[in-house]
C-alpha cells in the first residue's frame, strides 16, 4: 500500500493560497480590473465606476455605516429638503419612529442594492414597486382621489417618487393649473447664463492672476512652439480672451501668484475648475464625469480614466467609442464653443432612439433657428436645454447666479426632475407631465402630443374643492 506524503500537499496547498492572495491583493492595490470579483453587475447609475470598488466599499471589513458614508459621500445633498420630500431628519422625528420598522430608510442601501440587478425596479432601486404601502395604507380613507388606487402606481410619473417630487406638490399644481400646453411667446425661452457679468461678485474667481480685461493676440503668452493660427483666432474669439483668461490660465496654471507651474500641452478638467468649479463639480456627478472623481487605491493614487462611449450600455455611435468624456470632449479646446456643445457634440456620441430622432424634430427646428438668427437667444432647444438645464445656483451668501447644470444625471431619473428647470420654461405644467409620462413621445423626441394623461392636477383640484366644502360647511354649522 503506498504511503501517502501528506506534508508535500500541506506545503503546496499553503504555497497556492499564499500566491492567490498576493495576486489578488496585487490586483485590488493597482488599480486593475476587478470586475472579475465583483458578485454580479453594477447598476446603470454605477456602472462607470466598476473599477473603483473602493469608491463605495471604502473599509474592506466596514459595515452598513461605512456603506452609508460612502453612499452620502455622492448622494448627501440630495437627502436634504428641498431636493428630498423624505429627507432623514423626518424619520428621526420620534413621531415617526415606528415607521422604520416597516422600511428603515435611514440607509440607502435599503431600497438600493447592488450587485444584483436581478431585483432592480427601475431607476435604480430594489423594493418592490408597492412599498409606499409601508406607510400609506390608509391613503385612500384620507383622500377620496386616491381611493381604490393600487400602491404600484405610486411612483410613476406624473406621481410620487419617493425622493423628488417638488414639481408634484400639490400647491405647486395647484399655481400652474390653468397654464396653456405652450406658454405665451414672451415668456418662453431659457434664463441667460450671467457668468460675464458677475465676476467682480465671485470670490472663489482667481482675478489676481487673470484681470477680467479683454486681450489681445500681442497678449497671448503661450510659447511659440505652442502657438498656431487656428488656436490664435480660436482663443481670441472667445468669451475668454475677452475676460482676460490667458493661454497660461489652462496651460500653466499657478500653484501661488507670480510662481507658474510647467506647461501643460493637454489640460484636464482640473485646470477648468479654476475657474469654473460649480460646472467642473457637477460634470463629476454625472454620469460623463463619474469617472474622473472616483478613486482607486490610497486617496486617488490610481485614478480612473475617462468614461468613453464604449463603457455606454446605451446604442453609441461607432466612431466615437474611444473617445475620453473631458471638458475638452463637448467644448472643444481653444474654442469653447458652446453652441457646438449643446447638439453637435451630444450627436456625436449618442444613437439611441430618442437622441437620433432629435434632428427635424419640433425641438431641433427651434434650436436652429435660433442659430439662424431668426429667433432671440434662449428660445430654442437643444439637447443641453433638456439635459443639462440652465439653473439658479448659490454662488455665495449673496449672490445666486445663472448655472448650467453640467450634471446630466441630475434630470434623467426619475424624468419628472426636468420639469422645473427645463420643461416649463416653455410648457405648462399639465402638458409637461402628460409629455414625460409618454414613453413613445419620449422616443420620437416629442414630435407630436401626449398620448397619456396623469391625473395629479385634477386629483388637487378635487382635494382643494372637497377642502373648500369642509370648510363652507364648517362655517355654516357655527
Amino acid at each position: 500500500m503506498a504511503t501517502r506524503n501528506y506534508p508535500r500537499l500541506w506545503a503546496l496547498w499553503i504555497a497556492s493560497t499564499l500566491l492567490g492572495i498576493v495576486i489578488l491583493a496585487k490586483v485590488l492595490a493597482n488599480g486593475e480590473d476587478k470586475r472579475l470579483f465583483m458578485p454580479g453587475p453594477l447598476s446603470h447609475g454605477h456602472h462607470q465606476i466598476a473599477l473603483a470598488c473602493n469608491a463605495c466599499h471604502v473599509d474592506a471589513f466596514g459595515g452598513g455605516e461605512v456603506m452609508e458614508g460612502a453612499c452620502e459621500h455622492c448622494h448627501g445633498e440630495q437627502r436634504e429638503k428641498p431636493l428630498d420630500s423624505h429627507p432623514k431628519a423626518k424619520f428621526r422625528d420620534p413621531r415617526n419612529a415606528d415607521r422604520l420598522t416597516a422600511l428603515n430608510v435611514l440607509r440607502c442601501v435599503t431600497c438600493h442594492v447592488e450587485h444584483q440587478p436581478e431585483l432592480l425596479k427601475g431607476a435604480g432601486y430594489t423594493q418592490p414597486v408597492d412599498f409606499c404601502f409601508h406607510c400609506h395604507q390608509d391613503i385612500g380613507d384620507n383622500r377620496p382621489t386616491h381611493a381604490g388606487l393600487g400602491f404600484e402606481t405610486c411612483n410613476s410619473a406624473g406621481c410620487h417618487n419617493f425622493h423628488h417630487n417638488r414639481a408634484l406638490y400639490e400647491d405647486w399644481l395647484l399655481r400652474h393649473q390653468d397654464e396653456p400646453d405652450l406658454l405665451p411667446v414672451a415668456e418662453r425661452g431659457l434664463p441667460a447664463r450671467d457668468f460675464a457679468d458677475v465676476l467682480d461678485q465671485l470670490m472663489d474667481y482667481p482675478r489676481k492672476a487673470y484681470p477680467p480685461q479683454p486681450l489681445a493676440l500681442a497678449d497671448a503668452d503661450a510659447p511659440p512652439a505652442a502657438r498656431g493660427d487656428a488656436i490664435d483666432r480660436d482663443w481670441l474669439e472667445t468669451s475668454h480672451a475677452a475676460a482676460g483668461v490667458n493661454c497660461s490660465a489652462c496651460h500653466q496654471p499657478t500653484d501661488a501668484p507670480g510662481e507658474p507651474g510647467a506647461w501643460i500641452d493637454r489640460p484636464d478638467h482640473s485646470a477648468c475648475a479654476g475657474c469654473h468649479g460649480a460646472e467642473v463639480d457637477g460634470f463629476t456627478r454625472g454620469l460623463h464625469g463619474m469617472r474622473l472623481a472616483a478613486a482607486v487605491g490610497e486617496a486617488a493614487k490610481h485614478p480612473l480614466a475617462p468614461m468613453t462611449p464604449a463603457d455606454a450600455r446605451l446604442p453609441m455611435q461607432p466612431d466615437a467609442r474611444h473617445a475620453a468624456l473631458t471638458c475638452t470632449s463637448c467644448h472643444g479646446a481653444h474654442r469653447f464653443d458652446t453652441a457646438s456643445a449643446s447638439v453637435d457634440a451630444c450627436l456625436g456620441c449618442h444613437a439611441d432612439e430618442h437622441s437620433l430622432a432629435y434632428v427635424g424634430s419640433p425641438h431641433h427646428r427651434l434650436w436652429q433657428q435660433e442659430q439662424a438668427g431668426e429667433r432671440p437667444a434662449g428660445s430654442g432647444v437643444s439637447c443641453a436645454s433638456c439635459h443639462m438645464p440652465r439653473v439658479d445656483f448659490e454662488a455665495n451668501d449673496w449672490l445666486e447666479r445663472i448655472l448650467v447644470q453640467h450634471n446630466q444625471s441630475a434630470t434623467l431619473r426619475p424624468n419628472e426632475k426636468m420639469i422645473r428647470p427645463a420643461c416649463q420654461h416653455c410648457h405648462g405644467l399639465g402638458f409637461s407631465i402628460d409629455a414625460l409620462a409618454d414613453p413613445a413621445l419620449i422616443a420620437n423626441n416629442f414630435r407630436g402630443r401626449p398620448s397619456v394623461h396623469i391625473e395629479s392636477i385634477d386629483m388637487a383640484k378635487a382635494n382643494e374643492a372637497r377642502a373648500q366644502a369642509e370648510l363652507q360647511a364648517e362655517l355654516e354649522a357655527n
